[in-house]
Formats: structure tokens, sequence, C-alpha cells
């Protein structure tokens, strides 16, 4: 079930050095054309190397732990969820993308619910992911109540937009992320995050995203766009 209304937009354009919000202004995410995939979990899939997805991590040490895991509370109403369950080091980003689907501009959301983490919580998507060093990602992170966006250059984070927004812990959300040409829309629940940036500009994977020690349920996911090749992304 997806819920709420659009209830604030903020979006900045980026220059060379800016990393905040430089104002608030209504603007409407881009229309995306193509196919829709989705993707939910079932009981056949607990305890099984999960198939067409990467587990991935942008940062040094041992975590990022994806397993499908029982949860009866899904929106999909499977009983079933990819999670996140490790304790990874403060400063690693679990990283788990589909092998199989690249896009330029895309439409993506999430059902997503934080279930536990003490250095961090919640989690997001990521987007035009090359390697584990180099995606978009958009997050909600409950212990700090903000949904921001960032780009991932040779490992590094940035922070490219944030705006503050309180959600449950523990309770179901809905993220989206829209992105056509250089511009990104991030929703959560109907508080609305844009930003315009090209330093990823080519097509690249989609996938789930989760920091340190976040136990992170995700639900319903789906991807709608026109779907790229691995010789029209070279």
């Amino acid at each position: 079930m997806f819920l709420g209304m659009v209830a604030i937009t903020a979006i900045t354009t980026m220059s060379a050095g800016c990393s905040q919000n430089s104002g608030l202004l209504d603007v409407p995410a881009p229309e995306i054309e193509g196919e829709t995939r989705h993707w939910t979990f079932a009981a056949d899939d607990v305890d099984k190397t999960l198939e067409g997805w990467e587990i991935a991590q942008t940062g040094e040490g041992n975590g990022s732990v994806w397993k499908v895991v029982a949860d009866e509370s899904t929106p999909s109403q499977t009983g079933f969820v990819l999670a996140q369950t490790a304790e990874s080091p403060r400063s690693m980003f679990n990283l788990c993308v589909v092998e199989d689907v690249s896009y330029r501009d895309m439409k993506l959301t999430v059902a997503f619910k934080s279930v536990a983490g003490k250095i961090d919580q919640g989690g997001g998507l990521v987007w035009r992911y090359v390697d584990p060093n180099h995606y978009y990602v958009c997050r909600f992170n409950p212990l700090e109540d903000n949904l921001r966006i960032y780009k991932v250059i040779v490992g590094k984070r940035t922070q490219l937009a944030s705006i503050d927004v309180e959600l449950v812990a523990e309770k179901w959300h809905t993220l989206t992320v829209t992105m056509r040409g250089d511009l990104i829309i991030c929703d959560v629940d109907g508080t609305r995050l844009g930003v315009r940036d090209d330093t990823l500009s080519d097509a690249g994977r989609i996938g789930l995203w989760t920091k340190a020690d976040a136990h992170t349920h995700f639900d319903q996911f789906t991807a709608t766009g026109v779907e790229l090749s691995k010789t029209q992304d070279e």
C-alpha cells in the first residue's frame, strides 16, 4: 500500500562547492516512459542465494548481508521481504543491486521498514550504478529525521540535497526516485526533494542501499523506464 500526499517540495541546482538546499520550489517529477518491472519475494527464496542480484559494499570491512526473511506486515501481502541484516562497520554502505537491468532515465519505487540499528537506520534506492564506488543514492534516516540525495564518486559520498521529514520507525514507508536527464526528484510518503546533477550521466544499474548496522526490510520494488543492454551502456 502506497501512502501519503505531496506535502512540501525542495529543489536545488548544484554549483561547484555547493551541497545545501538553496530554496523551496514546486517542481513536478518528470514523466518516464517504458515498461515496469516488479520484484517481490516469497517463501521459496528464504535461505537461498539471491538469484539476479549482486551483493556489494562501499567501504572496507565485513558486512552487507542481504537475505529474504519472513515479515507478516508486508504491503505486498506476500509475507516475505529482502532484508539487510548485518551489523556492518560505521562507514560501510550496504548494496544489493539488480544484475540484469540498466537505465539512464527511470522511476523507482520501494516500500521499506526500518527494523533496527544503533549507528544508522533506514535505507534507500541506488541508480545509475556503475560499481560500488560510483552511483546515486537517495535515503531516509529515521534517526536523523531527514531525506537526502547523494552521489558516490570514487567511493566518496557527497550530499546533493536534504530535507527534514519525520516518519515513524518500524512502520512501512514508500520511497520513489525519478531521474530524467540531470533532474532528480525523490519522494518519501509525500515529502518531495529535488536536485539537478549530471555527474553520472550514463545509464547504470539499480538497487537497494543501507548504511552501517541499519537492519531494513524492503518490499514492492518497481522500476519503470527503457531498459538498456550492456552493449548500449558501453
